[in-house]
Order: C-alpha cells, then structure tokens, then sequence
C-alpha cells in the first residue's frame, strides 16, 4: 500500500489480484445478461449501466481483500484501535464514449475506486482550440482551494488492477473519454468500528 499526500487528506494506492478482478467481471457480465435492476438513480454520475453487487457475494470473494487493503491504510496512517471493517455497499460502473461521473462525494468514513477494465488508448489526447486534453478517462481528487504552494486537484491515470482509497469526504470527478470501448469500475463504501465504540 503506497500513501500518497497531495494535500490535507491523504490517498492510498494499491493493486488487487487478478482473481479479484476475474470474480467481480464475471459476477457484473451475469448480472448484466440477467434483468438487473439499474443503480444509476441511487447514485449522481452520468451514466447509464451501474450494479449494485450483493452482499453476499462480497462477503465472498471481495471482502478479505478489501478489509486488508483498508487496514494497511488506516495502520500508515497510525489509525489504532480498529475493532471492525464493515463494507457498507459495492457496486460496478459501466462508461462508455462520452459518460462521466460529476463531482461528489461518499457515505460511510472510508472510500474506495478500483478498475477492472480500460479501454485501449483511453486517455489519448486530440487537439481541441489548440490545447491537448489530459483527463480523458481519468479521476481527480479535488481538496480546498488553489492557493500559492498548494495544490487543490491530484489526477491519476487508471489502469487495470489499481484500487485507490480515500477518505469519504474527498470530492472527486471521473471524466468522459473519446474512444470506443468500456472503462469498468468498481466503488465501494466502509464504517470503521472502533475498539472503544458501542454498537
């Protein structure tokens, strides 16, 4: 787990297991096959195919990796005291040519994005008034104010494996892209219990 610390709130940065990414592209493609019921209204992108996966499956083939990514996190950060993870929700995002995610925000204290599937040349630049795009396809993190010395956006490229965790608060934006093909992620919430709290 790398932290990285490009303002106030701090991000982590790791990869999950090709078996990861196997199980929750084959349990999101059946999904998909199957008449699922969309999860677009719950949530503030736009886009048009997004599924909410089942607790169960979760608990299954997701969670242990998850939870252990999470407390790596939290213990960099000497985050002690931590009775419990708990995985609030987790769900798949479908975008295509022109879709994207606005600015927002989470529910939960602990959230994270990860990418099972890109497509290729996903962040190629074309030339718009003379000016390259650098954030096609891409996510920033966006914290304050620009302000001398200070930076306010942090952008990262994603590929195939990458889960970034971050605090629930920090807003952030997925950015629509211009080639054909599927950019696949996964979004998912958690609630630190402590050793201390009453449940």
């Amino acid at each position: 787990m790398k932290t990285i610390r490009p303002f106030g709130p701090i991000l982590g940065k790791t990869r999950v297991t090709n078996n990861f990414i196997k199980k929750l592209n084959q349990e999101f493609d059946l999904k998909v096959k199957s008449n699922f019921k969309d999860y677009s209204s719950e949530l503030t992108s736009q886009i048009k195919n997004e599924v909410k996966i089942n607790k169960s499956f979760v608990d299954k083939y997701l969670s242990k990796e998850i939870k252990k990514f999470a407390l790596d996190f939290l213990r960099k950060d000497n985050i002690k005291n931590i009775k419990d993870i708990k995985i609030l929700n987790l769900w798949v995002v479908r975008q295509f040519k022109g879709e994207y995610n606005p600015v927002h925000y989470h529910t939960g204290d602990l959230s994270g994005v990860g990418y099972i599937k890109i497509p290729y040349n996903m962040t190629t630049n074309k030339l718009v008034k003379n000016k390259k795009i650098k954030t096609n396809g891409t996510i920033d993190f966006i914290n304050g104010q620009k302000n001398f010395l200070s930076q306010s956006i942090y952008n990262i490229i994603p590929k195939v494996g990458d889960l970034i965790l971050f605090p629930n608060y920090l807003m952030h934006t997925a950015y629509p892209f211009n080639v054909k093909g599927e950019r696949r992620s996964y979004s998912f919430n958690i609630k630190i219990v402590y050793k201390n709290n009453k449940e």
